[in-house]
C-alpha cells in the first residue's frame, strides 16, 4: 500500500473541497496551508514518508498564491536533502473563470515536481467536448497535465460542478496506483 499525501492551499474553501476528493480517491491524508503559508511542523514528516504528494491550488492572478508559493519555498530544505527524489506527483488547480490561466499553475506545480526530481502523473482522461457535453461530466474543463476545476466567483462550496468533483476522486486514484505501481 503506498501513502499519498494532498497539500494545498484554498482561499474560500472550494479548493479545499477538491483537495478532500482528491484525498478521497488516492486514500490520502490532508495537509492544509494555512492563510499565512504554513503547515504544520508534522507535515514535513508526512510529506518525506510518503509515496505520492499531489499539490493543490486556486489560480490566483495566473499562477498559485502567495501562500503556496511559501509552502513551495520552504520545501528548500526538502530539494537540497533529495528528500522528494522519485516521489509520484500530482496537481490541481481551481479558479473562478474557464480558463483564468489554469495551465500556468499546472505546469508551475509540475515544475515543482520536477525540481524535487518527482514523477509527474497526467490526468490520463479524455476530454468532454462534444456538443452534447455539459458541467456535470467528466473531464469537462479538458485538462490533461493535471485537475482542472472551475468555480463560478458567486457559487457556494455546495454549487461544485459534480463531474468535476468526480474526475478529482478519479484523479486521485489515479496519483494512488502509479505509486502503488511504481513501488512494485
Amino acid at each position: 500500500m503506498s501513502k499519498t499525501v494532498v497539500v494545498y492551499f484554498s482561499g474560500y474553501g472550494h479548493t479545499r473541497r477538491v483537495a478532500e476528493s482528491v484525498a478521497e480517491g488516492a486514500g490520502a491524508h490532508l495537509i492544509a496551508i494555512d492563510a499565512d503559508g504554513n503547515v504544520p511542523e508534522s507535515a514535513w514528516d508526512d510529506l518525506a514518508a510518503a509515496d505520492a504528494i499531489i499539490f493543490g491550488a486556486p489560480t490566483y492572478m495566473g499562477s498559485v498564491p502567495w501562500q503556496f508559493k511559501k509552502f513551495a519555498d520552504a520545501s528548500s530544505k526538502a530539494w537540497f536533502t533529495r528528500n522528494w527524489q522519485d516521489k509520484v506527483f500530482g496537481g490541481f488547480t481551481n479558479s473562478a473563470s474557464f480558463n483564468g490561466d489554469k495551465a500556468v499553475t499546472l505546469i508551475w506545480l509540475q515544475t515543482l515536481a520536477s525540481q524535487h526530481g518527482g514523477i509527474w502523473v497526467s490526468l490520463g482522461q479524455l476530454p468532454a467536448n462534444t456538443k452534447a457535453a455539459t458541467r456535470q461530466d467528466e473531464n469537462n474543463m479538458g485538462g490533461s497535465v493535471g485537475l482542472l476545476v472551475q468555480t463560478p466567483a458567486d457559487a457556494s462550496v455546495e454549487e461544485m460542478s459534480a463531474g468535476d468533483l468526480q474526475t478529482a476522486v478519479k484523479y486521485g486514484a489515479r496519483v494512488a496506483d502509479v505509486a502503488k505501481r511504481l513501488r512494485g
